[in-house]
């Protein structure tokens, strides 16, 4: 039968919700949406009369579509070029999902996002099912054809994979802007000093190109490894700018809840370095450069008033 107008708005109320999980579980918006999309096709092919909870329904087939492509991903990320690092999305972006509880906010952290890929794919369906929209135990169990106790260990486990050993440090927009100013400011000192102040002693810096933009394939580790590296990252060089396609201003933002530098070359975001930051510093620095994972970026930012640039390269 065909969607009724009532069936086609239910579906459309649980878009939001289903994007967010989604995103969470593959780290990539387009795979996100490609899920979603093929959640609808199943929404529009199913006897709905049969249906008796829209919301489970939906989310059990969206999910078990994510499971079937983390485990092909992880067979096409063998042979991806460089580190793969998730796809960052910009503040205000819906995908980001809920926002309400600390939780939830490091659920889609990027740091947290990176280090899921840790996790299998049943260990981070519950982990994000559970973490960031608190299904309960029983809900997972059914979601995954598991049993209730199974949910509970396999969310146990998967804490302890994401764990950290530095508790993250939640910022809002205002001190963002000035960990980033901060930031910056140390990197095109001159001095890497300046910059080494700034980080953890075990900092590290990694970033994805996709084999279509240099980035290193080991992560620089230590805070003077990875102070050197940025001092040159941030050195104006026409080398640099031929790569991205001119002459990058340099802003201060969020992504995915974090302090970032963003890159943006006439309207086109070209990079987005994420910042980690802990109590006692910045511990990681991630940065997507992978033209690829930046196109909704460059959509959302063409979307917002992002003020004069911090630096213009």
């Amino acid at each position: 039968m065909p969607l009724t107008v009532d069936d086609v708005d239910r579906f459309e109320l649980s878009r939001p919700r289903l994007e967010a999980i989604a995103y969470r579980l593959l780290g990539s918006a387009d795979e996100a949406q490609d899920a979603v999309q093929e959640t609808f096709l199943r929404w529009q092919a199913a006897d709905l009369a049969r249906v008796e909870v829209p919301e489970a329904w939906l989310t059990k087939v969206l999910t078990n579509l994510c499971l079937n492509q983390l485990t092909s991903a992880r067979s096409r990320r063998e042979t991806y070029v460089g580190r793969w690092l998730p796809e960052p999305l910009l503040a205000g972006d819906p995908m980001l999902g809920p926002a309400d509880t600390a939780e939830q906010r490091e659920s889609v952290s990027y740091a947290v996002l990176t280090l899921m890929e840790r996790l299998s794919p049943n260990e981070r369906a519950v982990y994000v099912l559970r973490e960031a929209f608190d299904y309960p135990h029983r809900d997972i169990a059914e979601i995954l054809d598991i049993t209730e106790a199974a949910s509970q260990q396999i969310f146990h486990r998967a804490k302890k994979h994401v764990a950290y050993g530095k508790a993250r440090t939640e910022v809002d927009q205002a001190a963002a802007r000035r960990i980033v100013e901060e930031f910056l400011a140390a990197a095109t000192s001159g001095r890497t000093d300046e910059l080494v102040r700034l980080l953890t002693t075990d900092a590290i810096s990694v970033g994805d190109g996709g084999g279509k933009v240099p980035a290193r394939t080991r992560a620089f580790e230590g805070a003077v490894a990875v102070a050197k590296f940025l001092w040159g990252l941030f050195k104006p060089a026409e080398a640099k700018r031929a790569v991205v396609g001119g002459a990058p201003e340099i802003y201060a933002w969020t992504a995915n809840g974090e302090p970032a530098v963003v890159a943006v070359v006439e309207g086109r975001v070209v990079a987005i370095m994420c910042l980690e930051v802990t109590a006692d510093g910045i511990a990681a620095c991630r940065t997507q450069a992978n033209p690829g994972k930046l196109a909704r970026a460059t959509e959302q930012w063409a979307a917002c008033n992002h003020g004069k640039p911090l630096l213009a390269m």
